[in-house]
């Protein structure tokens, strides 16, 4: 154990408590945070014969995107080539253990009992983790006494479930460090000169991409401008609900499962010329039940649901379209939006662009969203570098959703009913 601790960078140092049952290590790029957990799994295998280890990711098709060669070349740094047998598809440790590499994308509550009897796990990039995921990897090493659970990323976002439990509501047995490059002193000098041509080429990215900030703009991101002059003329901030003007919910579905994409809902008012942006909801591998009981919680069980146009597709889980599952739940459905064809991403992106002007946004309840806003990007072509139409990423499905909203907006001066006498009799309804 003690040539474990001269290994490894004194940032890394709180993390070797016994103790606890969660260990985190967050940052940016160059700070060796893979590389120790790395070394970290080697040397558990080493101190402990027959101890068995996962490498994990969200996503891995192949393993060629695993942490495989992370391990490899931990094994060849520590010069312990003798006590592992390196096959193909996993690793051979001391005592009749082995480290495998799964991706949790294809898991189920079922498939992930086959993984049992592991003692210790590594997320690598677990930013990507998805609720369910890290749910039912903790349900099945908690079954191993002592077992551990590792993790590496750098964060995007306060709502993904790796930040969410390790940084925003911590149970007593984890503990994260914060560790960037300077924490590194092996950090090459190579590294250091991407480092400082990205400080002065794209500042915007820089906190992100080697500081580990969470991920607030893009070079090139749409509506980081628009964002930013609101922030400037103070149209984020406290932005109230009127109880009287009807509120409309904005969504961008997704699915149920590890594998589904997030399901995405902005919740607004039109008031006067102002578009009140009043909350952001977004889940992934959720039921539509669990956006329903969101809506009523917060209470929204009013709220006009505007869909896009894949709100007629069947859900695969009951045989019944979305917008029926919405209407029986209560909810008011107008019409699922049209299908606008391959140039609907391009449509909605000018859309918000024309309408940001207008819009205020309640500070602390759209703060998710308002990031994935400031976040959505164009793609470009690695070679050529033009554009090839938005990227679909973590952020897209917020966008998406504001997008359908800007869309189908129309001020409230210009709608059919404005300015109509009531007649009282009918309980104010229009005439």
């Amino acid at each position: 154990m003690s040539i474990l601790k001269s290994e490894f960078a004194r940032a890394f140092k709180p993390l070797m408590s016994p103790a606890r049952r969660y260990l985190g290590a967050w940052g940016g790029r160059g700070s060796g945070k893979s590389y120790h957990f790395g070394e970290r799994l080697i040397w558990e295998c080493i101190r402990q014969p027959g101890t068995s280890g996962l490498c994990v990711r969200q996503y891995q098709r192949t393993l060629a995107e695993s942490s495989k060669k992370i391990v490899e070349d931990s094994i060849a740094k520590l010069k312990v080539d003798e006590l592992f047998n390196i096959t193909k598809d996993n690793i051979r440790t001391p005592g009749g253990g082995r480290i495998i590499f799964v991706g949790m994308q294809d898991h189920t509550k079922e498939s992930i009992k086959s993984l049992e009897g592991f003692r210790i796990a590594w997320i690598d990039e677990a930013h990507m983790l998805t609720e369910q995921s890290l749910d039912m990897l903790r349900a099945t090493m908690f079954r191993v006494p002592e077992s551990q659970i590792c993790a590496s990323w750098n964060p995007t976002r306060k709502l993904d479930a790796i930040d969410r439990f390790f940084r925003v509501n911590p149970p007593d047995d984890a503990i994260s460090v914060k560790v960037n490059w300077e924490d590194n002193p092996w950090f090459p000098g190579d590294l250091d000169k991407e480092r400082e041509h990205d400080l002065k080429t794209s500042p915007e990215w820089y906190l992100h991409k080697w500081e580990g900030e969470y991920a607030s703009a893009f070079v090139g991101a749409y509506f980081a401008a628009g964002l930013g002059e609101a922030k400037a003329q103070g149209r984020i901030g406290r932005v109230a609900r009127d109880p009287l003007l009807p509120l409309r919910a904005y969504w961008d579905l997704g699915g149920a499962g590890a594998t589904a994409d997030a399901m995405a809902i902005w919740i607004t008012q039109f008031v006067g010329q102002e578009i009140r942006v009043l909350d952001f909801i977004e889940g992934v591998g959720q039921t539509l039940s669990y956006y329903t009981d969101e809506l009523r919680a917060r209470g929204y069980e009013r709220a006009v649901c505007h869909l896009p146009h894949d709100g007629v597709n069947t859900n695969n889980l009951t045989g019944k379209q979305y917008w029926q599952h919405l209407s029986e739940a209560g909810f008011d459905v107008p019409p699922p939006a049209s299908n606008l064809g391959s140039g609907a991403a391009s449509m909605r992106v000018e859309a918000v662009r024309r309408l940001l002007p207008k819009c205020w946004f309640n500070d602390d309840t759209t703060e998710p969203g308002r990031q994935a806003l400031g976040f959505y990007h164009e793609k470009k072509h690695e070679k050529l570098g033009h554009g090839l139409g938005p990227e679909h990423d973590w952020s897209s499905h917020a966008a998406d959703a504001f997008g359908l909203m800007a869309i189908s907006y129309e001020e409230p001066s210009r709608a059919k009913a404005f300015g109509r006498k009531l007649d009282f009799s009918r309980m104010g309804k229009v005439v």
